[in-house]
């Protein structure tokens, strides 16, 4: 009787604790990637034999996969569309869709709760370049800059990303030059 007991308790436990992991890549369900192409199709069910639903024409555009069957991943965007992707069309990419409820921009910061150096709209994709808690070092062409994460789709809510050992002291140094600045604007 023991040994069934035993036996159930690792099965639950093995099927408890794969319930996040995908079964043909071993990684997490659900993450985020990216579409490799300008032409991907987006079917209704994991196969080329099955209709397509949408049709991307905008490379490095985000999705979050939520399934995988054999080479098909079942993906949604972030305007919860879902279907079915052949895996050769993704990346691991990370990028993001810059997202606001009221259609203004988005202000870009040279640090965390630092100084303006630009803005960017709702709608453009952005390489996401290194996540906090809260906020996203993101990219777009030659603009790079900090972003509050509440205002991208792509990254989940207290995701880190690429942030090592040196982050601290950029982050000081930034701070640092952000407060001099503020206290010659005084003088």
């Amino acid at each position: 009787m023991q040994i069934v007991i035993a036996f159930i308790s690792i099965i639950i436990f093995s099927q408890a604790s794969n319930a996040g992991i995908g079964q043909e890549t071993g990684l997490e369900i659900p993450r985020y990637v990216s579409l490799k192409s300008n032409d991907a199709n987006i079917r209704v069910g994991p196969s080329k034999n099955y209709p397509i639903e949408i049709k991307y024409v905008k490379n490095n555009y985000p999705l979050k996969v939520l399934e995988e069957y054999e080479d098909w991943r079942k993906v949604e965007d972030f305007q919860k569309n879902f279907g079915w992707i052949h895996k050769s069309l993704i990346s691991g990419t990370r990028t993001g869709i810059v997202l606001s409820n009221d259609n203004r921009t988005i202000k870009l910061l040279n640090t965390l709760d630092g100084n303006v150096i630009g803005e960017i709209g709702k709608g453009n994709i952005v390489f996401l370049e290194k996540c906090k808690i809260d906020w996203c070092l993101v990219s777009l062409e030659n603009y790079k800059g900090w972003v509050d994460k509440i205002y991208i789709w792509g990254v989940k809510e207290k995701e880190i990303i690429n942030i090592n050992f040196f982050q601290r002291f950029e982050d000081f140094y930034w701070k640092s030059v952000n407060y001099l600045n503020k206290i010659q604007k005084r003088f």
